[in-house]
């Protein structure tokens, strides 16, 4: 790995650790499938513009059952219930969640091919759930009612991640910025209903939730995506794919700069549980890490 290579995956696991912080200024005021429809929308018209101008096709007529499969699990489903968690979760607590997806993908890929994990896997597993237990527990109690449900839809977030790389393991071959933008128009169209019916409005967002919403849509999804696919052809889609164990890292730094947040011993405790576990299970088995993290 070069430096400029070392360099993009420290600024891609900055920006998706971001998008835990944006989410949590943005959803409390705009609501969790507003902001999520914002950022999708925005993220669709900036990847529109760079495909228009790279001129790459998105074969919609081939692939449409393809990108709706894709913008559902890993972009409409995951970001819904991680802006719904960011209600009431703290950014740190989302972003070490959300390292979770390697250990759901491991568990989702068991049942779809009907595979047996190695054992070294299965206790990455079991380590990765005592972490979940210890961090999402200690949280739990300190959380307002309805925290327990938030923590829950973070994890399901996670999840859908998993489902999402499962997939991908037996999805048609399509060009990797067509992915993008293709699944972002997908989710997109997913998420509108829920927008139309969403409650209005009680103010107008102040200014740091509209810088949110735009850092969301075109920096979180719509650029980030841009550098992990330069990563993944640079250097290839295991490496890239180590941005994982780094997005909890920022995740915590940027929820603590800027909001302020404690982080407890059962937050580092928990946290290292949680990467220590998806090493075990992406060194076994590196294909399970998903697609995309925040």
């Amino acid at each position: 790995m070069t430096p400029a290579d070392l360099s993009r995956l420290l600024l891609l696991a900055a920006i998706w650790g971001a998008s835990f912080l944006f989410m949590r200024i943005g959803a409390p005021v705009l609501g969790p499938a507003r902001l999520i429809f914002l950022r999708v929308g925005l993220a669709a018209l900036f990847l529109l513009a760079i495909a228009f101008y790279l001129r790459k096709p998105l074969a919609v007529r081939r692939c449409w059952k393809h990108y709706l499969m894709l913008g559902c699990c890993n972009s409409a489903v995951p970001f819904l219930l991680f802006a719904y968690a960011a209600q009431t979760v703290s950014a740190s607590l989302l972003a070490i969640l959300n390292a979770t997806a390697p250990l759901w993908a491991l568990a989702v890929g068991t049942l779809w091919f009907k595979s047996r994990p190695a054992p070294g896997a299965m206790f990455g597993m079991l380590l990765g759930i005592v972490g979940v237990a210890l961090v999402a527990g200690v949280e739990t109690l300190a959380l307002p009612a309805g925290g327990g449900l938030a923590v829950a839809a973070a994890l399901g977030a996670a999840a859908s991640y998993g489902v999402a790389s499962t997939y991908t393991k037996t999805a048609p071959s399509v060009e990797p910025l067509a992915n993008a933008h293709g699944s972002m128009w997908a989710a997109t169209a997913m998420l509108l209903p829920l927008a139309l019916l969403a409650p209005p409005l009680v103010a107008t967002p102040a200014p740091p939730v509209l810088f949110s919403v735009a850092a969301l849509g075109i920096v979180c999804s719509g650029i980030a995506y841009l550098l992990y696919f330069r990563l993944v052809s640079d250097i290839g889609a295991a490496p890239a794919l180590t941005v994982t164990f780094l997005i909890p890292v920022f995740g915590i730094f940027w929820g603590v700069v800027f909001l302020n947040e404690s982080v407890g011993w059962h937050t580092f405790a928990g946290g290292l549980a949680i990467l220590a576990g998806t090493v075990l299970v992406t060194g076994f088995s590196p294909a399970t890490l998903g697609a995309k993290k925040g």
